[in-house]
């Protein structure tokens, strides 16, 4: 199942993408939350109130809707560095052996055709395609083996990262938060329809140049993993996101840097899940209040 939040010139609401449609769920269930969080949050009963409204819903070709970012506001935006055997080689470090973790803020979730923004303070914005992963139920100290029962479902999404400003404290958070950087989307994939997740092909293109192309088999700690380390610390809760690492290619790691210019368009996509695209746009500094 893939559902994703749409415009069309009907209105706007939450649809289920069915091969090149979208079927408009909120035309036969007009109480239905606007947020598709909330749908796979009630679990197998979600989902099964949604598949019978799609056999009569109205649909819409994708082609004339416009896909808007399939979540609210997560609670937790949280990245992991360094995740990927080639892209910790193209760093010049040792992959790690304990899990590097930071966070996105939650205002830098983003649409997934929606421009990006160069911020005014630097030029160095660099790209990181990643597989997301959406929490849809509570969970504390989740072994391993039990991590898929709080996955909700899967997205593609690119971990935007302001070079200079990441490097300037330990803790990378500034360089990794800023607003629109983290664009998710194009819908969620529920993981039925995903399949097996530690064999999907990941891959980034800048201008349609291929700068990453890369497979979730390389990742040197698997979600399960990570939702098992992260658990120890504190509780996962419906609709957080995970960002499960990149492979290699970043700007950053050529001679000179290839970084991001505005006017560039970064597409990424993950295997299954879907791709999306943007266009980087200056931003002006204007101050705001209220």
């Amino acid at each position: 199942m893939r559902l994703c939040v749409f415009e069309a010139t009907s209105g706007t609401g939450v649809g289920l993408v069915i091969g090149e449609e979208v079927a408009d769920l909120r035309k036969v269930l007009p109480y239905l939350s606007p947020n598709p969080v909330d749908i796979l949050a009630a679990g197998q009963a979600g989902i099964e109130i949604v598949e019978r409204a799609a056999r009569t819903a109205p649909r819409i070709p994708l082609a004339n809707a416009k896909l808007n970012c399939p979540v609210n506001r997560p609670g937790k935006i949280l990245g992991i560095g360094l995740n990927y055997h080639d892209h910790a080689k193209e760093t010049g470090r040792d992959a790690p052996t304990t899990q590097m973790w930071f966070n996105k803020q939650a205002s830098s979730v983003h649409g997934p055709f929606d421009p990006v923004l160069m911020p005014a303070v630097s030029t160095a914005l660099d790209y990181e395609v990643e597989l997301v992963a959406l929490i849809g139920k509570r969970g504390r100290h989740v072994p391993r083996e039990r991590a898929h029962e709080i996955v909700a479902g899967y997205m593609t999404g690119c971990d935007f990262s302001v070079r200079d400003w990441q490097r300037a404290t330990q803790t990378m958070i500034m360089g990794k938060g800023f607003d629109t950087h983290a664009p998710v989307g194009p819908w969620i994939t529920t993981p039925d329809e995903a399949g097996d997740i530690s064999k999907m092909s990941l891959k980034c293109w800048v201008n349609g140049e291929l700068r990453q192309n890369g497979n979730t088999g390389e990742m040197i700690f698997d979600l399960a993993q990570q939702i098992e380390h992260v658990t120890k610390a504190f509780a996962l809760e419906p609709g957080d996101l995970i960002f499960t690492g990149t492979p290699a290619g970043v700007g950053v790691a050529f001679t000179p840097p290839k970084f991001l210019k505005v006017g560039d368009t970064v597409k990424v996509e993950v295997e299954r899940l879907g791709a999306i695209e943007t266009i980087i746009a200056q931003e002006v500094a204007q101050t705001r209040i209220g």
